[in-house]
């Protein structure tokens, strides 16, 4: 007959839970492997395998406190904030493109065009939509979902398990990320609202040259013309710029979790 004793168990536990419950974090906070669209049961078992996979290489790092403690319990909450808190710099990339989006919808008369974004759980414009599902082709083609897995996988080695994980420099480091929304942003819808710009312009010299022109008949189908014309011009040069964006977000979670090179898997 095979005896557990309630120390073993609680360090069975601590062994599977907290490494658990970092990558769970990730893989419910993280562009793409958060999809609300992919079913529980598959983010669930996903990150199941990845700790299976991780845990032999971290259990001897793991501190012998007992989980269902207030420190165990406060430890199980570190990992949280940790594992979310990498999916966050990586979803900021994909924010910053649907407000793009939104920027050049609204400029270009499609604010009235809304989806459901299932990603955010909330709406987007047409334009938002389409640069967010381009995002994400981006996002899969250099490998950006390995990239977070591998860093997570990582992250036991440099940041270990313990009630000392977090501190106040890597909330600051997270609130000044958050800047890369408006600024990335912007970068990318520019080029069509530069275009929109000088097209309402002489729209405006049209109007007073002519007031007899209906300028609501004339304006939208010129504006929305000239937004697609641009946007599709632009859309070659989008792919550096989302790729900078990836690799600049990857920057900063290897600086958080004080990982100096990754190995790709």
């Amino acid at each position: 007959m095979i005896s557990i004793t309630t120390a073993e168990l609680n360090t069975l536990l601590a062994t599977f839970i907290w490494p658990l419950s970092r990558i769970l974090a990730l893989v419910a906070a993280a562009p793409i492997l958060g999809n609300p669209s992919i079913p529980v049961r598959v983010k669930l078992g996903l990150a199941i395998m990845i700790t299976i996979l991780v845990v032999p290489t971290v259990e001897k790092s793991l501190p012998q406190i007992d989980p269902s403690t207030g420190i165990g319990l406060i430890i199980l909450l570190q990992q949280l904030i940790i594992g979310v808190a990498i999916g966050f710099v990586m979803r900021i990339v994909f924010v910053a493109v649907e407000m793009a989006g939104e920027l050049i919808g609204l400029q270009m008369g499609l604010g009235f065009a809304i989806f459901f974004d299932p990603q955010n759980s909330g709406q987007i414009d047409i334009i938002g939509r389409f640069l967010g599902v381009i995002a994400s082709l981006a996002f899969l083609a250099i490998d950006g979902h390995l990239m977070m897995i591998a860093l997570i996988s990582q992250s036991f080695a440099t940041l270990p398990v313990g009630p000392d994980a977090i501190t106040n420099i890597t909330f600051t480091t997270l609130a000044n990320w958050g800047g890369e929304i408006f600024k990335s942003g912007l970068q990318l819808s520019l080029p069509v609202l530069t275009a929109l710009l000088i097209t309402n312009l002489a729209l405006g010299v049209l109007t007073r040259a002519a007031p007899q022109l209906n300028i609501f008949a004339v304006g939208f189908p010129l504006t929305l013309s000239i937004g697609l014309f641009v946007l599709a011009l632009s859309m070659p040069f989008y792919a550096p710029i989302l790729e900078r964006m990836v690799y600049d977000g990857q920057s900063l979670m290897m600086g958080i979790l004080n990982i100096r090179k990754m190995n790709m898997p």
